[in-house]
């Protein structure tokens, strides 16, 4: 395209009105100025860190629940009031956000006590000293604050995968030492049983409380997403139904509100790209075909090898009535003398299978067999316009 074409279509994009009045509204890390559906968690999280208030260690929480359940939101909208009326009162109080999905940040011990170290105000380089060093330094600026510091550890099951458990452990440890200060975790997971998964002495010094967010329902969806809407876009630019079939596709979804934001949000921006007025419903099909592609691809991309074969495994299984562990094993085996790689045992290959439901790739729901024990029966989350690219990325990679 020539200079002229593209300064020309940039120009025709100006002259064109928004659909948009906010669009930021609309995005997973906006904290609405009320929380919908979710009262009782809020409720709770508010009611087991207030003693902060009074200069009181909270007990360590942990947030659990499916992607988009509300868990991150939530525990944002509570540290922004909390931290008003701290500023209001004249309580030291600090919060500290950390996703430990980010590279870089949280992938190792070091690099997450020096990010931490950071965000109280004392500079720490991004590598080269000593671990025992950092911690010294991380020790002085939390006794500094002569009060109660919460720190938030989104998506902390990465952290733990990355860096091990034992950050966890020695982050509880800090408080026996400390005179002036007090430290209080609050962990947020995808993962419902990843505490069962700690050393036993790291979950012992946590003494957590846990909160589950329960998906929503489509219902809940809809009033999330008409009142994001309402402030989102310029009137009348939504067309009827359109709301309504974007909490549907979510509620699908593992009731992922922030998959249902994301949706309308897609769709607004494929109608405008078209030079529309209105968001109308084949533009909420166009974003689910482009988003579930999307997201499926990287994801499918970035699995480890092993991943790979196992989902391969399901997938040549796609077209049989039914898909159960078992089966899919014995396929994966096959395959593994194919690409020449080491099978797994049943159990591990079984794990597998619960983190690419987790990831949202599968379904795996465990029905019982009688006598013959439980099993799981899989099916493909990935819809069938994506399905043969999932193959092909999954062929090439693999070399089957």
């Amino acid at each position: 395209m020539s200079e002229t074409k593209i300064i020309g279509l940039f120009e025709k994009f100006l002259k064109k009105e928004s659909l948009f009045e906010n669009k930021s509204v609309l995005q997973s890390q906006h904290v609405p100025e009320e929380l919908s559906h979710r009262d009782d968690q809020i409720d709770q999280i508010a009611a087991i860190l207030a003693p902060a208030l009074r200069n009181d260690k909270p007990s360590n929480l942990f947030l659990y629940g499916k992607t988009g359940t509300g868990k991150t939101v939530a525990t944002k909208y509570i540290s922004q009031k909390l931290t008003e009326v701290a500023r209001t009162q004249g309580v030291p109080l600090k919060i500290l956000y950390l996703n430990c999905k980010l590279k870089r940040v949280a992938d190792t011990e070091y690099r997450l006590i020096a990010e931490l170290t950071r965000m109280l105000g004392k500079n720490i380089p991004f590598t080269g000293l000593p671990t025992d060093e950092v911690y010294n330094s991380f020790f002085e600026v939390i006794e500094q604050q002569k009060g109660v510091v919460i720190i938030v550890l989104d998506e902390i099951d990465q952290l733990v995968a990355k860096a091990g458990d034992d950050i966890i452990y020695n982050l509880t440890r800090v408080n026996a030492d400390l005179k002036h200060s007090q430290i209080a975790l609050v962990g947020i997971s995808n993962d419902l049983i990843f505490a069962d998964n700690l050393d036993p002495r790291v979950k012992s010094s946590l003494s957590e409380e846990e909160i589950v967010f329960p998906p929503y329902n489509a219902l809940q969806i809809q009033t999330i997403l008409k009142n994001r809407a309402d402030k989102a876009f310029k009137l009348d630019v939504i067309a009827p139904g359109v709301i309504q079939k974007c909490a549907a596709y979510a509620a699908r979804e593992h009731g992922d509100a922030r998959r249902a934001l994301e949706l309308l949000r897609v769709a607004a921006e494929l109608a405008e790209r078209e030079g529309q007025d209105l968001v109308s419903l084949k533009y909420v099909d166009h974003a689910e075909e482009k988003i579930e592609k999307d997201r499926m691809l990287e994801i499918v991309k970035t699995q480890p090898q092993q991943h790979k074969l196992t989902l391969y495994s399901i997938c040549s299984l796609s077209e049989a009535p039914k898909i159960y562990t078992g089966d899919a094993y014995e396929v994966y085996r096959e395959y593994c003398k194919q690409v020449s790689m080491r099978p797994l045992t049943q159990r591990r290959f079984s794990d597998i299978i619960g983190e690419l439901d987790m990831l949202g790739i599968i379904n795996a729901k465990v029905i019982s067999k009688g006598r013959y024990g439980r099993t799981r029966e899989i099916s493909l989350s990935i819809g069938k316009h994506t399905l043969p690219k999932v193959e092909e990325i999954l062929k090439e990679t693999l070399m089957v």
